[in-house]
């Protein structure tokens, strides 16, 4: 990997301003996970804050599997929005045409 340190310098102003940019469209991203067929549905957006929790009525009796279907659905949907931002990071990284920076998010680290 090679890279040039006055590219980076240069372009460290331009980094800033995406970052920026980056930090508002984390409230506009948003996904949804759900679990048991669509019977627990949870919704979040980029900065892991829960949006909504839709729970049909029929699995109100069965706290066991209420509460691992709960939690099957937030994993989910922490996963979507895990992929969304990685790609929000690969678009705006490929933006920056520094050489030898990835592309791609950063798998696990968010």
């Amino acid at each position: 990997m090679n890279i040039n340190p006055f590219d980076i310098l240069k372009n460290a102003q331009k980094m800033q301003e995406q970052m920026g940019v980056f930090q508002e469209k984390l409230a506009n991203i948003s996904a949804a996970g759900s679990a048991g067929g669509g019977m627990v549905e949870i919704d979040l957006n980029g900065k892991m804050e829960t949006l909504a929790v839709r729970i049909s009525p029929e699995i109100m009796d069965d706290r066991e599997m209420l509460q691992d279907l709960v939690m099957a659905a937030f994993n989910a949907a922490v996963e979507k929005v895990r992929e969304e931002i990685q790609r929000e990071l690969g678009a705006m990284a490929g933006g920056l045409g520094i050489s030898g920076l990835p592309g791609a998010g950063f798998p696990g680290q968010l």
